[in-house]
């Protein structure tokens, strides 16, 4: 397994991670156990999961219980922002509720720190002074190593930087955002901006919810129980003529050189900068295994020049 420098930062974590968005809801305690012993066997050092993941909190609970004495041969990053109840009140990135949230975060994770504390989204009715003086604060007391934004607009992004630089507050090391090979949105601004202020990219969903992994095919049935096949929402958004195009023809591309979509898709994403660490879940071990062998494809520049024909003369 590779290790990379999460962008200009110390912290240092596998060039593939294990999203945990499954624990806690489509995988009981002993299915998430199985997943991460696999994920550290194969030397996945990367796990990230957030406060809500696993209907608000069982993702983090399920990981305490399963991490024990492994939790400091990993690199674990969690996030705080989204709605940890119905009443609105339990969200945000003010101090006020930062403290609660990263406190709560420690409890279910049974830990004393966290190496990556991402804020989940942009909170446009907090400053962002506050929230870095907050975040800054819990760094100088141990309790977070490193912070980190995710879905966050490149401007706001910029802002938080530029605050912490003149400030004198820990700066963001890593945006946490959606990066694949159909949905490439982040190399107008948020990219540039990154590379700029020294960041790591974790991209989520790599492989748009399942499509560039190669199953899934144009004018034949769906596979029964996969991502795209129950969640009408995924599939509304990714099953479109212009995507199709793409991955029928990079499927192409990756098998006339004796790989897989799925090698294609996640080596393509570690070839790109600042990209660090490609976040991807499991449900089973034989995937753990499979994301792994995926980024190991070195391609070539002249690979690279004509996927990228591929994706921009699509539909």
């Amino acid at each position: 397994m590779e290790i990379r420098n999460l962008g200009k930062s110390g912290l240092r974590v596998s060039a593939i991670g294990l999203g945990c968005n499954n624990f806690g809801g489509r995988l009981d305690l002993e299915a998430t156990r199985s997943v991460v012993h696999a994920a550290l066997d194969h030397g996945i050092t990367l796990f990230d999961t957030a406060d809500v993941y696993g209907d608000r909190g069982g993702s983090e609970a399920l990981m305490g219980e399963v991490l024990g004495s492994l939790r400091n041969d990993i690199v674990l990053a969690t996030k705080f922002c989204m709605p940890m109840d119905d009443s609105g009140s339990k969200q945000g990135a003010s101090r006020r509720y930062i403290v609660a949230a990263v406190e709560a975060s420690l409890r279910r994770l049974k830990t004393d720190y966290i190496d990556l504390y991402q804020q989940h989204r942009h909170d446009p009715l907090t400053p962002i002074d506050e929230t870095l003086r907050a975040l800054d604060d819990l760094v100088s007391s141990g309790k977070v190593r490193y912070i980190g934004c995710s879905n966050f607009p490149a401007w706001a992004m910029v802002e938080a930087q530029w605050t912490a630089k003149t400030s004198g507050y820990s700066p963001f090391v890593a945006c946490q955002d959606e990066y694949s090979l159909v949905v490439r949105d982040a190399e107008k601004d948020l990219m540039p901006s990154a590379r700029a202020y020294g960041m790591g990219l974790l991209p989520y969903f790599p492989l748009a919810s399942g499509l560039l992994t190669g199953k899934y095919r144009r004018n034949a049935s769906m596979p029964t129980g996969a991502r795209l096949t129950q969640t009408q929402r995924l599939a509304d958004r990714y099953l479109n003529d212009r995507n199709w195009e793409i991955s029928e023809r990079l499927i192409d591309f990756a098998e006339a050189r004796g790989h897989t979509a799925l090698e294609l898709a996640f080596s393509w994403l570690l070839a790109q900068s600042p990209v660090a660490s490609v976040i991807a879940g499991a449900t089973r071990p034989e995937q753990i295994a499979q994301n792994v062998k995926a980024g190991g494809w070195s391609l070539t520049l002249a690979e690279l020049a004509e996927i990228g024909t591929i994706t921009q003369m699509a539909g």
